[in-house]
């Protein structure tokens, strides 16, 4: 599907992310992936923060809100929380977390996963993938909007990530 990989090898589509337990047959997976130059306990922070703001283009999908650029002392993320929250409204729920590992949430009927690979000492891989049970026409649709926006997340978080990392 056009749009459906950004930024992940074969490697990274094959394997098992959490979300897939939620999506039996999805008619919509895509998958997306930055390198981080920061280890994964400094980038799980910044993936936590999803809950409170997008990380994207602001001025698309948080009305114009700026995104938070520091660290927000936050409580681990548990099942059941709110997943992100867009324009000041709180989306979804979290389904699935292991903590410095992966952070699933459900908004609607799609599913999506945040999941951290360490690589050697000071490098993260930050993969993303979504799922959903939907039809072809609003599939593709999708996965061009999320090639965009989604893009645009994982690399503000590998940003403010590395920033932040750096600064300690």
């Amino acid at each position: 599907m056009i749009g459906d990989r950004w930024g992940v090898s074969d490697s990274e589509v094959t394997r098992p992310y959490p979300c897939d337990d939620f999506v039996k047959s999805p008619a919509l997976e895509v998958w997306r992936g930055v390198s981080v130059r920061a280890p994964s306990e400094a980038v799980w922070p910044w993936v936590t923060q999803v809950r409170l703001a997008p990380y994207s283009y602001d001025w698309i999908d948080n009305l114009g809100r700026r995104s938070p650029r520091d660290l927000i002392d936050l409580p681990e993320p548990q099942v059941g929380d709110r997943f992100t929250a867009t324009g000041g409204r709180r989306l979804g729920r979290i389904v699935s977390v292991e903590a410095g590992e992966q952070l699933t949430g459900s908004i609607s009927s799609a599913v999506m996963s945040y999941v951290l690979v360490a690589e050697g000492h000071d490098t993260t891989r930050l993969l993303f993938k979504l799922v959903m049970r939907t039809n072809r026409l609003v599939a593709l649709g999708l996965s061009v909007g999320d090639l965009i926006m989604a893009r645009r997340q994982l690399l503000n978080l590998k940003l403010l990530a590395e920033g932040h990392h750096a600064g300690l």
